[in-house]
C-alpha cells in the first residue's frame, strides 16, 4: 500500500468511530438530568438573583423599595452575574488504556472517552467553555467544540503510558484529568503541581478494569503491556497477586493525598459499573470543587 493509502484508510478509521462516540457521549448525556452548572453569582447582570438585607456602604440606589417597604428592614436586589468557566480536559490516550479482560466491557480508553466527552457536553449546555490541556484545543463554547473534542479524543498514542499533558494551563480554570494513572507517578504530580500554582483546580477519575482490582490470575501466565513494549512470564502468577495489590493501592493513596494537596478530587470508576454514575460523580466533582 502506498503512504497515501494508508493515510486515507487511517482517516477513514478515526472518522467512523468519530459518530459513534458523540452518540455515546450524546446518549450518557442527556441520561444525566442536572440543573443549571453554578455559574449564577450576585453582580452585574440582566436577570434577577435574590435580595439582601442592605449593608454599610450599599449605594442607595441598589435599594429596592418595593421590597423593603414590606418591613423594617432595607433590601438590595442583586442581579445575577453569568461568568463562563474554562475547563480543560485531559483523557489518557496511552496504550495501557485499551485494554479490557472481557469482550462484554468496553476498553478503559472507550469509558474515558465517552465519560469525557459527556462531561464536556453537559459544560456547554450550562455555558461553560471546553478544550483540552495544553495548546491543541483552546478552551471555547459551542457545539462545534464538541466536535473538535471529539475528533481529538479519538487519535490514540503508541506510547503504553501516555503522560498528562500540563502546559498552557488556564490560570484559575478547572481541569478534569482521566486516566488508569498505571505510569509514572512523577508526570502525573507535576501537572497537578503545576496546575495549583496557577489556580487551577479540578478532579481526577482513576478507571480500572474489574481484573486489574481483583488480579484473577494464577500458575503459569503471560503479562503483556498492550503496547507491546513490556512482557513478564511467570510460572506463578498468584504469588505476585499480594504484591501487586500492594503496589496499586500504595499508588490510590498517592493519588488522594495528591488530590488533597493540590486541591483536587480524586474518584475510583471500574468499567463494569454504570457510566452515568461516574458521569454524575464527575459533574458534582467539579460543582463542588470551585466552579462557582
Amino acid at each position: 500500500m502506498t503512504p497515501e493509502t494508508v493515510l486515507r484508510a487511517a482517516a477513514e478509521t478515526e472518522a467512523a468511530a468519530l459518530p459513534a462516540l458523540l452518540a455515546r457521549a450524546e446518549h450518557l448525556a442527556g441520561s444525566v438530568l442536572l440543573g443549571d452548572h453554578g455559574r449564577r453569582r450576585a453582580g452585574m447582570g440582566d436577570d434577577f438573583w435574590q435580595y439582601r438585607p442592605a449593608q454599610v456602604g450599599d449605594s442607595r440606589r441598589l435599594i429596592d423599595y418595593r421590597r423593603s417597604a414590606r418591613g423594617d428592614v432595607e433590601f438590595v436586589r442583586e442581579r445575577e452575574l453569568q461568568i463562563a468557566q474554562s475547563v480543560m480536559f485531559w483523557v489518557d490516550q496511552g496504550a495501557s488504556m485499551r485494554f479490557t479482560s472481557d469482550d462484554d466491557l468496553p476498553q478503559k480508553a472507550d469509558r474515558a472517552r465517552v465519560l469525557g466527552l459527556a462531561t464536556a457536553i453537559l459544560l456547554v449546555r450550562a455555558g461553560e467553555r471546553v478544550g483540552l490541556t495544553g495548546t491543541a484545543l483552546p478552551p471555547r463554547r459551542g457545539n462545534q467544540q464538541i466536535l473538535r473534542l471529539a475528533g481529538m479524543f479519538t487519535q490514540d498514542a503508541t506510547e503504553d503510558y501516555s503522560p498528562p499533558e500540563h502546559r498552557a494551563m488556564i490560570p484559575s480554570a478547572r481541569a478534569v484529568f482521566i486516566s488508569d494513572f498505571m505510569g509514572d507517578i512523577a508526570e502525573v504530580t507535576l501537572a497537578l503541581t503545576k496546575a495549583a500554582d496557577r489556580g487551577v483546580r479540578g478532579v481526577l477519575l482513576h478507571v480500572l478494569d474489574p481484573s486489574e482490582e481483583a488480579f484473577p490470575f494464577s500458575g503459569r501466565t503471560i503479562f503483556e503491556s498492550v503496547g507491546g513494549s513490556l512482557s513478564h512470564e511467570t510460572l506463578k502468577a498468584n504469588d505476585l497477586r499480594d504484591r501487586y495489590l500492594e503496589r496499586l493501592a500504595a499508588r490510590k493513596d498517592e493519588l488522594t493525598q495528591l488530590c488533597g494537596v493540590t486541591g483536587w478530587q480524586y474518584g475510583m470508576h471500574h468499567t463494569d459499573r454504570p457510566a452515568q454514575a461516574a458521569l454524575l460523580w464527575l459533574y458534582r466533582a467539579l460543582d463542588t470543587g470551585g466552579l462557582r
